[in-house]
């Protein structure tokens, strides 16, 4: 069952997606902070988009982002605890992963047991930080040199947030 906002649908990923999801993956502004680099093919994109129908075959916690008919981003919870999200550079500063992430932290919440959600996140992608810090995100430590990508280290700031009483 989709959870629907203001201006956004997030729902199940389907075989459809595949175009939508290549033109976030393989644009390197959208995947400059990721943990791989930018997808250099549709196959490579059909990988994850596999993952991702697999994975909706349970409960629904990892959603595409639907903005008028168009995917434009990815966003929930893709393993353990830990929540995560991306969006095409032609969304960003409008609000939109906060908007989608607010339906989906609670939506998480109501269909887990977990005591927190987790997130991780490059320091110098002051964006994300700064989005999961206004969710009520905090900060619990860093790493340094958690990956590398293409002969560049990145580090990583933590966050937690816990379940509402």
């Amino acid at each position: 069952m989709p959870l629907v906002t203001k201006r956004l649908v997030l729902r199940a990923a389907r075989q459809e997606d595949l175009t939508d999801l290549y033109a976030i993956f393989s644009d390197p502004r959208a995947m400059r902070y990721w943990s791989t680099p930018p997808h250099d093919s549709p196959a490579r994109t059909q990988k994850n988009l596999d993952r991702l129908i697999a994975h909706a075959d349970g409960l629904l916690t990892y959603f595409v982002i639907e903005k008028d008919g168009r995917v434009i981003g990815t966003a929930g919870m893709h393993q353990a605890n830990e929540v995560g999200f991306i969006l095409h550079p032609d969304y960003w500063r409008q609000g939109i992963i906060s908007e989608a992430m607010g339906a989906i932290i609670p939506h998480l919440f109501a269909i887990t047991d977990h005591a927190q959600l987790t997130a991780e996140a490059d320091p110098r992608n002051a964006a994300s930080v700064g989005i999961l810090k206004s969710l009520g995100f905090k900060e619990t430590h860093r790493a340094e040199r958690t990956f590398c990508i293409n002969g560049e280290w990145s580090d990583s700031v933590y966050f937690a947030l816990q379940r509402p009483s």
